[in-house]
């Protein structure tokens, strides 16, 4: 599922997201089947694109969507010399049909029939309404457990480390949560 089709013509664009330190490179097309954060290189062993953007040493985080790569740089760089080469460079590796992915893996926290009605309500509302809103923005938001009230989140991508990710998780997640569902009384990020 990792494999690109070679010969394809991908473009790439490049957006700026409310997280300064962050970029999303928007892909023309699906590049992949499964998202996933990278907070080191040495977690990108699955995936041959995000091993090369872990190649630059001002590389904080990555994180891989369907049709786009948020990347996350240290403080010590500007975007102003790095945006561009980064994009012909992924659009490159898509181009040359080289793999996204090596192996196959399921999706983060997949609706599961045996979790308890009211985790599958939670996971329903990320899935259908906060996660595309957030990836729009080059972030993402993964289901980590339900406890006593409280929902326990990821935010990754663009989300991670954002001036207005607390403004996202308590105004926006928490608020559209415990307006569905009366049992959450709050939403932690961990």
């Amino acid at each position: 599922m990792g494999t690109i089709e070679s010969g394809r013509s991908y473009q790439v664009l490049v957006e700026e997201t409310p997280n300064p330190a962050s970029l999303k490179f928007v892909v023309s097309d699906s590049i992949s089947p499964e998202t996933m954060q990278f907070e080191t290189a040495a977690e990108a062993g699955r995936s041959p694109l995000v091993s090369k953007i872990f190649g630059f040493p001002w590389t904080a985080s990555v994180y891989l969507g369907n049709d786009f790569v948020t990347v996350t740089k240290e403080d010590w760089v500007e975007w102003e010399p790095l945006a561009q080469p980064l994009a012909n460079m992924i659009r490159d590796h898509l181009n040359r049909g080289e793999p996204v992915w090596i192996e196959e893996n399921s999706a983060d926290n997949e609706m599961d029939p045996n979790d308890p009605p009211v985790v599958q309500q939670i996971k329903q509302i990320l899935y259908q309404e906060i996660r595309p809103a957030v990836a729009m923005d080059g972030g993402d938001v993964v289901f980590h457990r339900y406890e006593d009230g409280v929902v326990y989140i990821q935010m990754r991508g663009a989300c991670a480390g954002c001036p207005g990710s607390t403004m996202t998780l308590k105004m926006g997640i928490e608020g559209r949560l415990r307006e569905a569902i009366p049992e959450v009384i709050e939403v932690v990020s961990v």
